[in-house]
């Protein structure tokens, strides 16, 4: 009886497992387009390619200063979505272990701002510092010794 319960329990939990990576895989987010980015482009055709900004600020009333932030390298990939399948299928499930870390880490933040004129068209381009690394926060000792 109780073999039989592991049994099934231990099915369930391999099926459940499968298909992280494999979704993953399939819904990363194309590359943008960054040939539209150039002297006299406009705010349209840039949103259009990297999305909203996520910080506008006002240079006076003829300028403006746009960061955006994109992802690079994580675009969806049928082959890497069958890859990912096939091992799951050829080790019962246990590749999820190392298939999902794989997609989770694929790809990187970009910033890039980008100043516009008081027509809205493209000034200055410039490259921005990748967003700061998540920061683990430390245990504090409430007895400290100086």
């Amino acid at each position: 009886m109780w073999r039989t319960v592991v049994k099934v329990g231990l099915v369930v939990v391999l099926l459940a497992a499968c298909g992280c990576s494999v979704g993953m895989a399939l819904s990363g987010k194309q590359d943008p387009n960054l040939s539209v980015v150039r002297s006299g482009a406009s705010r349209g055709e840039i949103e259009l390619q990297l999305g909203a900004p996520i910080s506008v600020i006002e240079e006076g009333k003829d300028r403006c200063r746009c960061l955006y932030e994109y992802d690079m390298g994580n675009s969806p990939s049928a082959g890497r979505a069958i890859a990912h399948g096939a091992m799951d299928v050829l080790t019962l499930g246990i590749w999820e272990a190392v298939g999902t870390p794989i997609e989770g880490f694929k790809g990187d933040k970009r910033r890039l701002q980008i100043v516009y004129g008081p027509d809205n068209k493209v000034v200055d381009v410039v490259a921005s510092a990748p967003p700061p690394a998540p920061v683990k926060a430390e245990a504090v000792s409430g007895d400290s010794k100086q």
